[in-house]
């Protein structure tokens, strides 16, 4: 059996681990990130990179290098509710270098980040390596144990950090409870094609029973058809020809573009879930990301809220784990500075599933109620609505150093 000795373990290579995984290594801190998967080719997942993590880049020399990476710049949204077209946020006076959504496919910003953070000697990933349990001393997590393809690898480290998604191993291998917070609706994710004439904003279509979403992606849009849970059964046994006329019903513009969807393979299935951990830590155990608290889909924040925790966590803990004196109270001191920003952006994403999303998909006739409309009189609260999506709550700062700068 392979041994390695770290001051962290980071299991999982999203992003949220591959960030912390940067950060560490760039202060000094010696760190291996494990990623179950072979590479990080996988769809449908997190592609919307917001200003909050733009300004991230720019903090750490990267934001020229990262956005020569093909991604598409979206710098306002709009929504299609019944016969009302919605403006609903307007990034471009934001207070950040990057007053916009980058629309990038996640495996490129891995691929990015890992390449970079093997610049740095402190840093190490293994690709294709599972964790199947953890290493104790007592009450205390000392480590962990994975699989790979050329045996079992066992890494010991002063920290592991869980950063290995919503259904994480680490978690459950830990036993953290997790309170669920419910989620009306799951997503079925596809391809569609996309023509040079078509509009570049976001859109969202809502419409009798249907919710649909189209984010414009080059040649593509990726389209997300909203169900209610449990609901892609039911999708399915109608048949692929009753999917292609639903699509085409609530979003007239994909006319002749459904023929693209083939057989149900051309069509992914995301379980929405909402929730999070009542202790983010335990002796030797951090969890971050999707790992603490799993975000719905409504505003495309995940990504974003996962590579904040990131950024704080770095900032809080590169000096403990440096110096190797890193004590429980301190991985504490990371869940109270993240949790508010977690609360705060569940509470408004559970109200908008239960009052906007749930009553949509019961069907019934839809109509954009006051307050939205608002929206498209009132340019300073398209403002607002762009800073809660695009910064979110509590922005985090880079305050971890780079020891090989000089």
């Amino acid at each position: 059996m392979k041994r390695l000795h770290v001051a962290c373990c980071i299991a999982g290579g999203g992003p949220a681990g591959m960030m912390l995984g940067y950060l560490l290594a760039r202060a000094g801190v010696e760190v291996a990130v494990l990623e179950k998967h072979p590479d990080f080719l996988r769809d449908f997942r997190g592609d919307t990179v917001h200003p909050s993590t733009l300004q991230v880049m720019d903090e750490l020399g990267l934001y020229e290098a990262f956005l020569k990476l093909p991604h598409q710049e979206v710098d306002r949204l709009s929504a299609q509710v019944g016969d009302d077209r919605i403006e609903a946020a307007d990034f471009r006076r934001l207070p950040t270098r990057a007053r916009f959504v980058a629309l990038m496919p996640q495996w490129d910003f891995l691929d990015f980040l890992a390449g970079r953070a093997r610049s740095f000697p402190e840093f190490q990933l293994a690709m294709e390596a599972r964790v199947e349990s953890l290493l104790r001393e007592g009450d205390q997590v000392t480590g962990v144990r994975a699989a790979t393809p050329d045996g079992d690898l066992e890494v010991v480290a002063d920290l592991v950090v869980a950063a290995d998604g919503r259904d994480s191993d680490v978690r459950r291998l830990a036993g953290l409870a997790v309170r669920d917070l419910g989620a009306p609706m799951d997503v079925l994710w596809m391809r569609l094609p996309r023509f040079p004439d078509d509009e570049g904003a976001s859109l969202g279509r809502a419409a009798a029973g249907r919710i649909f979403v189209q984010i414009p992606r080059g040649d593509y849009f990726q389209c997300g058809y909203v169900v209610r849970k449990g609901g892609a059964d039911e999708l399915r046994a109608a048949g692929m020809e009753a999917f292609r006329r639903s699509i085409e019903n609530v979003s007239p513009m994909m006319r002749g573009r459904t023929d693209a969807l083939n057989t149900w393979d051309d069509v992914k299935l995301l379980g929405v879930s909402v929730n999070r951990l009542e202790a983010w830590c335990a002796p030797g155990l951090l969890c971050i990301g999707d790992a603490a608290h799993a975000m719905s889909p409504v505003g495309g924040v995940g990504i974003n809220l996962a590579i904040q925790d990131a950024v704080a966590t770095a900032r809080l803990l590169h000096a403990p784990l440096r110096e190797r004196r890193l004590t429980l109270a301190d991985l504490r001191q990371v869940q109270r500075r993240r949790e508010w920003p977690t609360r705060v952006t569940q509470a408004a994403q559970v109200f908008i599933q239960r009052r906007a999303i749930a009553p949509t998909l019961a069907g019934g006739e839809i109509k954009a109620p006051w307050p939205l409309k608002l929206l498209n009189h009132a340019p300073w609260l398209r403002r607002l609505t762009a800073r809660a999506v695009g910064l979110g709550i509590r922005p985090e700062h880079v305050g971890s150093p780079d020891v090989h700068e000089a």
